[in-house]
């Protein structure tokens, strides 16, 4: 459980932001532990991340937007504070492939997610065995071409019942309308199995496989209006050869979905990940 406050900022670039908001938590108290920052030289955007211990902090953090709104007006910033102790909901979201489902419960069991579960939403029953032995309720709902509307009606008052702070689309074979993704805006993180924006769509490693590359990839991002194409969160490799059938690649690619996911996961939860332009990421490590 983390015991620091994470302040994190997106605004313009401009001098004095590092040194204005430092001196602000040396003022009241706070010992800081890192601090990243990254400035986007086309656009002249700046990027913040402060994690400080306030542990004699002499503002109570429930005062903090109080006493920081001056200097986030000044600068024209858009900030937030995370909470320490702060534990976010997690749904998730699948189908019939439980890979991605297994590790992620499997995480948030040894204590490498630091989060709640509350619920895991699919529209098969096939893995209901799996949520009732990590003690996650699981809950279907059916989706048929005639039902799609409907059944995502269900799906977000599900997770509004639930409070959930952000969804996870653990290999979840269903492509999510507009109405869905604009009701969870930058909150709806996804695995797509292949290295974006490279295959996008339905069946990558035989997209892949006929194009005769050498590399197969996974890439994690957040869900927008228009299908794998929105702010990539985290992506990686692995080398194949001519050697490989269809099947092969789709074997080691799972393994590296599992990975690539469970990472964006756990960076969305640590407050890492830093949205600019609709399109980019700053993720700070």
């Amino acid at each position: 459980m983390r015991t620091s406050a994470v302040l994190l900022i997106s605004c313009p670039d401009q001098k004095g932001l590092v040194a204005t908001v430092s001196d602000f938590i040396f003022r009241h108290g706070g010992n800081i532990l890192h601090t990243d920052e990254h400035t986007d030289a086309d656009s002249a955007w700046f990027l913040m991340r402060v994690e400080f211990d306030p542990v004699g902090f002499d503002l109570a953090l429930g005062d903090f937007t109080r006493e920081f709104t001056p200097i986030a007006q000044r600068f024209e910033m858009e900030w937030r504070l995370a909470q320490p102790g702060e534990r976010k909901k997690m749904a998730i979201m699948v189908s019939k492939y439980d890979h991605c489902l297994v590790d992620l419960l499997y995480r948030h069991k040894i204590g490498e997610l630091h989060c709640e579960i509350p619920l895991v939403i699919s529209n098969h029953a096939d893995n209901q065995p799996i949520a009732d032995f990590y003690q996650i309720p699981f809950v279907v709902v059916p989706v048929t071409k005639e039902n799609k509307r409907e059944a995502e009606q269900k799906q977000i008052a599900l997770l509004r019942e639930h409070k959930v702070d952000f969804t996870v689309l653990a290999r979840y074979m269903q492509v999510l309308s507009n109405e869905f993704v604009a009701t969870f805006p930058h909150r709806i993180i996804n695995i797509h199995h292949s290295f974006l924006p490279a295959f996008v769509g339905a069946k990558p490693y035989h997209q892949a496989f006929q194009r005769g590359v050498k590399l197969i990839g996974a890439t994690s991002h957040y869900v927008t209006e228009v299908l794998d194409d929105g702010p990539i969160i985290e992506q990686d490799v692995v080398r194949i050869s001519h050697r490989d059938s269809v099947e092969d690649l789709i074997q080691k690619g799972r393994d590296l979905e599992k990975v690539v996911l469970s990472r964006a996961v756990r960076w969305h939860i640590d407050d890492r990940v830093l949205l600019y332009g609709n399109r980019k990421t700053v993720v700070f490590d």
